[in-house]
């Protein structure tokens, strides 16, 4: 389950975020020390919740140290260069695909 594909669902727990990474839940509360742009919500239990934009901050931090290699002062500098970019295209597709499924869900739930 890709917790981004979820509509209903606003925020995702921790196990959700990182099992669909396939890394540990340890890794990416590292993260969050080590990016100070991600801040999940946290209830009044300490129990983290994660937004859709959270998420996929967390799979272009994965893509940036995991995948195409960069130490993490890399993949803040990149993160910080992206974030001084007036469109994040990635994000925007993600939307538009997110968008386009509610439309079909919708359709059909017409018809």
């Amino acid at each position: 389950m890709n917790p981004a594909d979820n509509l209903e669902k606003l925020y995702f727990t921790i196990g959700e975020v990182s099992d669909e990474l396939g890394v540990s839940p340890s890794l990416v509360r590292f993260w969050e020390k080590e990016f100070p742009q991600l801040k999940p919500r946290k209830t009044e239990g300490g129990t983290r919740k994660y937004s859709r934009e959270d998420f996929a901050l967390l799979k272009k931090i994965y893509q940036l140290v995991k995948e195409e290699g960069f130490t993490l002062a890399g993949a803040r500098e990149q993160l910080k260069n992206k974030l001084d970019q007036p469109v994040d295209k990635e994000m925007i597709a993600e939307k538009l695909v997110e968008i386009k499924k509610f439309l079909i869900e919708l359709k059909n739930n017409l018809a």
